[in-house]
């Protein structure tokens, strides 16, 4: 009796220590089972992307593209007449220009147009009438005094009209820009363009087309500012005499430049053209009025400066040179600049690559940085 206790006493710790063993068990099995709901930054969908974060946004930002800066200058001479008894003759160079900031995939980002027209008069002896101390505002520096409001039909100045023209080829490419319809008469058909340009437009259209074909990379980068500045002299002009004709001289420097946020010049094209209309001591003109005359960019070589130049350079890579060294500075600096009495380069480094004149390199590209923050 006493060995059957025993033995049911020793079951029953058994079976006690087995229960506590399945209790404790079935706790730990709990607190590794997840719980029925995640917190809330834990419900979001996997398939979201992360949030970006602003900062590294900025830090990865693609650097602004190459744009190429173009300038071209279209003039004529045919509205030059001979003297005659009851009109002095006249020498009329009209120099039509254009700047244009061309985008990578072609397209005109930013265009200015201006123009100088330039009247020289002399009498039926071949003698200067007009003072050769003059100078010449561009039409766009003119405004109101070029005069063409009143007879515009639309009440719009010229530099109104150029500036309608020039916003209206922004966006296009040269091939859109050729393709615009024109009249019989040369002015635009498109109802919308007419409304705010009444001007013949073939000279202009023409100019654009060059200017982007000029266009290269100077260092402009896409959302720049295109800026033009003109300037025009008659001081070499003379009168004719008994051993050589007459001169009736337009002297124009062009500088199309861009300039970016800073106001640093990022991009810089200078040019210059010499409209030159010959007459004798009757008064008759001797050039030939059809031909046009090319810039000296476009002369290069054969503006023959190399062999009388000191450094062995010709005008248009001296010129390079300055628009070279204005690139990357404001317009303080380019107008702090050394200059010697005789206006050329004061700085040992630039002269030793620029002997030219260089007034008219710094007045022109003042301008044009001016005229580029409108």
């Amino acid at each position: 009796m006493k060995k059957l206790l025993t033995l049911l006493l020793s079951l029953t710790l058994v079976i006690s220590m087995l229960t506590g063993c399945g209790a404790k068990k079935t706790d730990d099995t709990t607190t590794d089972v997840a719980p029925t709901q995640a917190p809330a930054d834990e419900t979001a969908d996997p398939t979201e992307a992360p949030a970006t974060d602003d900062t590294a946004t900025d830090d990865t930002a693609a650097p602004a593209e190459a744009a190429k800066t173009g300038l071209a200058v279209i003039t004529s001479l045919g509205k030059s007449k001979d003297a005659a008894a009851d009109a002095e003759g006249l020498a009329q160079i009209d120099s039509v220009v254009a700047a244009v900031l061309v985008g990578p995939d072609g397209k005109i980002l930013d265009c200015s147009i201006d123009a100088a027209q330039t009247k020289v008069n002399f009498s039926l002896e071949g003698k200067l009438t007009t003072d050769v101390a003059s100078t010449f505002k561009s039409k766009q520096e003119l405004g109101t005094e070029y005069g063409m409001l009143a007879a515009s039909g639309i009440s719009k100045e010229w530099n109104e009209q150029a500036d309608a023209f020039a916003a209206y080829v922004v966006g296009k490419t040269v091939d859109e820009v050729k393709g615009i319809a024109l009249t019989e008469e040369g002015v635009a058909s498109d109802a919308d363009l007419a409304a705010s340009v009444t001007i013949h437009l073939a000279d202009y259209i023409a100019v654009v087309e060059k200017a982007v074909t000029n266009a290269q990379d100077f260092g402009a980068k896409v959302g720049d500012k295109i800026g033009l500045g003109l300037a025009t002299d008659i001081a070499k002009s003379k009168d004719a005499a008994a051993d050589a004709d007459g001169l009736a001289q337009a002297y124009s420097y062009y500088t199309a430049l861009t300039t970016g946020a800073d106001g640093k010049i990022t991009s810089c094209f200078i040019d210059a053209s010499q409209g030159n209309v010959n007459f004798t001591t009757a008064g008759v003109i001797t050039t030939d009025l059809t031909v046009a005359p090319q810039t000296k960019q476009e002369l290069k070589e054969g503006y023959g400066m190399k062999a009388a130049s000191g450094i062995g350079k010709e005008w248009y890579e001296q010129a390079n040179a300055f628009a070279t060294f204005a690139t990357g500075k404001t317009l303080d600096e380019v107008k702090g600049m050394s200059i010697t009495e005789d206006g050329k380069a004061g700085d040992a480094d630039l002269a030793s690559s620029v002997t030219v004149h260089i007034t008219s390199f710094v007045s022109t590209i003042e301008k044009a940085v001016a005229n580029a923050a409108k």
